[in-house]
């Protein structure tokens, strides 16, 4: 089994980042369940913006969505900027919503069978309505979400610590990570045993 996390940071390596920390943290968990591990930055890579999946000029992004379609867990990883997520978050989605009208051998979407999840970390309120909105993309585009499929870190408003500065992770982000590792794993299995069939007509 496969995972991929895509972190949407605005930085490019080699900044520090708390998308990528908290995604690591994820994938941490993953492993111990023996799931093969990839992380990407998306900011290190040329992906233009358009809905085709590939817009050509040296785009990056078919590359990445290659690595999707070898996964079987996606998580996106994503900060909170004035309440939203990422610009490079909402790239991605629009990028995975090229393949939203391609199907399967068998008829189904690309992304049927495949479980998503999503990391969320930021200095704002906003997390549950950042999750909501990368659920309903990924979940239009055809994957599954597993019960509790975010775990997010939000620190107090207007303040200047980040993820990345804690000395320790909280009890409550360690144990939700964990969680929703062991719930994507769980749901992938399901569907790599039992695959989404053609609806009859």
């Amino acid at each position: 089994m496969r995972a991929l996390a895509l972190v949407c940071t605005l930085s490019p390596s080699p900044a520090a980042s708390s998308s990528e920390k908290l995604a690591g943290q994820v994938l941490a968990e993953l492993e111990k369940r023996d799931v093969t591990v990839e992380c990407v930055r998306v900011a290190d890579h040329d992906v233009k913006p358009g809905i085709k999946a590939d817009m050509g000029n040296g785009d990056a992004w078919p590359a990445l969505r290659d690595k999707v379609l070898a996964a079987d867990i996606l998580l996106v990883a994503t900060p909170i900027w004035l309440g939203h997520p990422s610009s490079i978050c909402q790239r991605v989605l629009e990028r995975l919503n090229a393949d939203s009208s391609e199907t399967d051998d068998q008829g189904l979407p690309l992304y049927y069978g495949k479980v998503a999840a999503v990391a969320v970390v930021g200095n704002e309120d906003g997390a549950h309505k950042v999750s909501a909105d990368v659920f309903q993309g990924l979940n239009d585009v055809g994957f599954s979400l597993a019960p509790g499929a975010v775990t997010y870190w939000v620190g107090e408003a207007m303040q200047g610590t980040d993820y990345q500065d804690l000395e320790e992770t909280p009890d409550s982000v360690a144990g939700t990570t964990r969680t929703l590792a062991a719930n994507m794993v769980h749901l992938a299995r399901l569907l790599r045993d039992a695959p989404f069939q053609t609806p009859g007509k």
